[in-house]
């Protein structure tokens, strides 16, 4: 085997195994990510104190239209408790998540995660990957994918961390 990919192969496993390393898990602190909401920027610590719903999302994953409906109820049933669900988009042009947001309106927080990094902190492994944070900042669930029949249990855990003070 050439020598090249053999470095090149190695390059990715070491990659991987860093990623896998470094990304969150239950119980660790929310990584302190900055988000571009429109022209402005802030950091996602700023919402401490509240209860979080982070979800990473793309135009192109067919599980994440699924889950808007599901993200703007839990936005109109808690937002007045502490909670704050925040959409970060991953597209890297644009004009896709706007496209996508005139299909499927968000009547939550939407933010933009372009540049990646974000996602690299948290360690999004798939689309949607959704992160329940509590008032304190620390990642009490983490939930991979979307489908219908998890959204009973995604608010009776919503509803709990509302309930914790």
């Amino acid at each position: 085997m050439n020598q090249r990919i053999i470095i090149l192969l190695c390059s990715i496993l070491a990659l991987g195994f860093v990623q896998t390393l470094t990304a969150a898990e239950q119980g660790d602190a929310m990584p302190d990510c900055t988000l571009a909401d429109g022209a402005t920027g802030y950091k996602l610590k700023s919402l401490q104190g509240k209860v979080l719903y982070v979800d990473f999302w793309a135009s192109w994953c067919g599980p994440c239209a699924k889950s808007f409906p599901f993200l703007n109820h839990l936005n109109h049933q808690f937002k007045d408790r502490g909670l704050q669900v925040i959409g970060i988009n991953l597209d890297e042009k644009p004009e896709d998540a706007q496209d996508f947001l005139a299909q499927y309106p968000a009547e939550f927080t939407v933010a933009s995660g372009a540049n990646q990094q974000c996602a690299l902190d948290f360690g999004v492994k798939a689309m949607p990957s959704s992160y329940l944070v509590d008032r304190k900042g620390r990642i009490r669930h983490i939930h991979l994918g979307f489908k219908s029949d998890e959204a009973e249990d995604l608010t009776a855990l919503v509803e709990q961390l509302i309930a914790e003070h």
